[in-house]
């Protein structure tokens, strides 16, 4: 990186149901993470932030305070607090401002989500014939990949255990009772091969980080962990997405392969020197497959992998140490910089009962979203 960037202020509300309006959490983490990097919110020069669903970031102001800032609405689906930091990064690299916000925040009614499909680019009767549920798309995806690559029903379950399991140890996840890899597999087929507990829910929440350059830093609270990459790609010819119309024969595209490796790249890092990564899992087969597509193992070596404990947070690459999306539900525009946030905590050892032993140095975050956007972060202490 040209310029370095330090994450300062690191701020989340709990995630769940809450009679709290999006904004209302939104600015409660804002305000955790000014509080954390020590500086009031007159001190930020610049910030970016969104929602899918639940307001416009730049109107924050009117409670956070007018001081005139430029503030910058983003909206990236599951990927919005990721290209929100992507984009507070590039203001302090361009010299545009030395203290930086990012912020994601939502508040989704119970149920699925409920797209239009004219917003995504596709005619009306992709949503009469039912192909704009998110849960097919899922099913669909990692039942080819299990067929290709050996991965069996109960992998996906030890995945949801180990989500409920991580959630249990983190104050702000909303799923935190634990629940066995037989009950998951037991819980209700949704779209096969998925069970009702293998998936995330909708959900309330909020997140912010506060990113300096390193002259800003000095003058800050707190401990500030280095921000070494942050990288957005969104889907190139070949790729299987959310609410695809179609799909080309041959090898398939990832944009999470791209994303990955632009970050690992910048960075001047690769996979095997993470110590703890932070994976999208909107349902149990997404953490499978972002495994590999991130570099983290070949293609079927997930099944061995996770069935030895080496994704569990003593394994030798824990993932999804606050219990992911599956155990805090997914606000849409919160995912991203909640990852963030968990990263930055075991980085600082201040992780309470989910601390990832020997003081993790390296630190990976992962985020995706329709119709095929990823954003990916590379941390170090």
């Amino acid at each position: 990186m040209s310029t370095d960037v330090l994450i300062c202020g690191a701020g989340r509300t709990p995630f769940g149901r809450s009679e709290t309006t999006g904004r209302q959490l939104a600015v409660a983490a804002v305000n955790a993470a000014l509080a954390d990097a020590g500086i009031p919110w007159s001190r930020v020069r610049a910030a970016f932030g969104g929602s899918d669903s639940a307001g416009l970031a730049d109107t924050l102001v009117a409670q956070l305070g007018l001081t005139g800032l430029p503030f910058v609405n983003v909206k990236n689906g599951c990927a919005t607090g990721g290209s929100a930091l992507v984009s507070a990064v590039n203001a302090i690299r361009s010299g545009m401002a030395d203290v930086v916000l990012a912020v994601g925040f939502d508040k989704h009614p119970r149920g699925a989500f409920d797209p239009r499909p004219e917003d995504w680019g596709l005619g009306a009767e992709y949503g009469s014939d039912g192909l704009m549920v998110t849960t097919q798309f899922f099913g669909m995806k990692i039942q080819r990949y299990m067929h290709d690559h050996g991965i069996t029903s109960r992998t996906l379950a030890l995945v949801a255990e180990k989500a409920y399991r991580n959630g249990g140890l983190t104050p702000e996840a909303w799923r935190r009772e634990p629940v066995s890899a037989a009950k998951i597999l037991e819980s209700g087929m949704v779209s096969d091969p998925l069970t009702r507990f293998m998936f995330c829910s909708p959900g309330a929440g909020a997140a912010a980080l506060v990113l300096c350059s390193p002259e800003a830093a000095r003058a800050m609270d707190g401990t500030p962990v280095t921000l070494r990459s942050a990288a957005v790609r969104t889907r190139r010819f070949g790729s299987f997405e959310v609410f695809s119309p179609w799909i080309p024969g041959g090898t398939l595209t990832s944009v999470s392969r791209d994303a990955s490796a632009a970050a690992f790249e910048e960075a001047g890092l690769g996979p095997g020197d993470v110590d703890v990564a932070q994976l999208q899992d909107t349902e149990s087969g997404a953490e499978v497959m972002h495994m590999a597509e991130c570099g983290f193992c070949e293609d079927g070596e997930q099944e061995r992998l996770i069935a030895s404990g080496a994704t569990a947070i003593d394994g030798t690459l824990p993932v999804n140490t606050d219990g992911g999306c599956i155990a805090n539900g997914e606000p849409i525009g919160a995912s991203g910089l909640r990852q963030v946030y968990e990263v930055v905590q075991q980085l600082r050892g201040r992780a309470g009962e989910r601390q990832v032993p020997d003081r993790p140095r390296i630190g990976f975050t992962h985020v995706y979203g329709a119709p095929g956007v990823s954003a990916c972060t590379v941390l170090s202490r």
